[in-house]
């Protein structure tokens, strides 16, 4: 098989597990949101049976579980492909041992959330891993696709000094604030600010308890905004089309994620807002990994040779 062919594999494996860690991830938040994180109290069985009753909540937990199934053995077959074949175990091997790495934590933490009965710092590890893991196999997936063809786009000229870093601050910032929604939820603090925009009639209340964690989710939220909008207006001098365009949509999906958490704050929590708000941080978060890879791979601006 020739070089080119096992990176093509490895980038459609990796791309294919990564859109399933994603359903992983909004299953994962409906889990939460309908209080099935312990119908199945045992594990790896649900209620000592492979195949538990056909009950809603119970359903809900199982299908989690079939799908994390899924996950492991389509990521186990991306990176045992990867490390199997020379020339793509010399390049990507770092990040498919990584995945693994990644993967068998998700799978502990999985287990401990059941075993610990959900508790609050254990269900916020299982999201920021998966969130991790994520982004991971975006990154395999890009970085395999980008070794068919070793040449830069053609026509592309270099990249404008600072674009790199700032389309990795926002990147951070993203996952930061998918981590700080998700400790709002297993902290109960989802309407500790039952009103928006301000808090229980407050412009500024004291940043304690549930209450502080709640507005400085929304203090990321605004900080996360003015960063995409500016995002958006540097990126409509970068030479990559596709760059151009993306931009503009990420900070689409951000207008809409902020529309989702100020209706799931008016509208009480509902099931499926609180899932659609998860999905969109993680879209969010998947485009963002996926822009600032393709960033990184634009030639950088090289110091102009002055004649003598």
């Amino acid at each position: 098989m020739s070089s080119a062919r096992a990176f093509a594999v490895t980038s459609r494996l990796a791309l294919l597990t990564a859109l399933l860690m994603f359903g992983l991830i909004v299953i994962g938040s409906v889990v939460r949101t309908t209080g099935s994180g312990l119908a199945c109290p045992d594990w790896p069985l649900c209620q000592g049976r492979l195949i538990p009753p056909l009950q809603f909540n119970v359903l809900i937990e199982w299908s989690h579980r079939c799908v994390a199934l899924l996950v492991s053995v389509l990521l186990f077959a991306t990176c045992g492909w990867a490390l199997a074949r020379r020339e793509v175990r010399a390049r990507l091997g770092g990040l498919a041992a990584l995945a693994v790495v990644l993967l068998l934590a998700q799978v502990l933490l999985g287990a401990l959330t059941v075993w610990k009965l959900l508790s609050p710092l254990v269900v916020s590890g299982h999201l920021a891993v998966a969130l991790l893991l994520f982004s991971t196999l975006l990154a395999l997936a890009l970085a395999a696709q980008s070794r068919i063809v070793e040449a830069a786009p053609a026509g592309l000229s270099d990249r404008p000094p600072g674009l790199l870093a700032l389309f990795a601050t926002a990147t951070v910032m993203t996952y930061g604030q998918a981590l700080l929604g998700g400790l709002v939820s297993t902290q109960n603090a989802g309407l500790a600010c039952p009103d928006w925009p301000t808090c229980n009639g407050q412009w500024l209340p004291p940043l304690e308890g549930a209450v502080g964690l709640q507005m400085m989710h929304r203090f990321g939220a605004y900080a996360l905004a003015a960063v995409m909008v500016l995002l958006a207006i540097r990126a409509r001098r970068a030479p990559d089309p596709v760059i151009r365009a993306g931009a503009p949509v990420v900070l689409g999906l951000v207008f809409a994620q902020m529309i989702l958490g100020v209706s799931n704050v008016l509208l009480g929590l509902p099931v499926w807002i609180s899932a659609m708000h998860l999905a969109d941080a993680a879209a969010i978060l998947g485009l963002m990994v996926m822009l600032t890879f393709r960033v990184a791979s634009m030639p950088a601006r090289a110091s102009r040779a002055v004649p003598a």
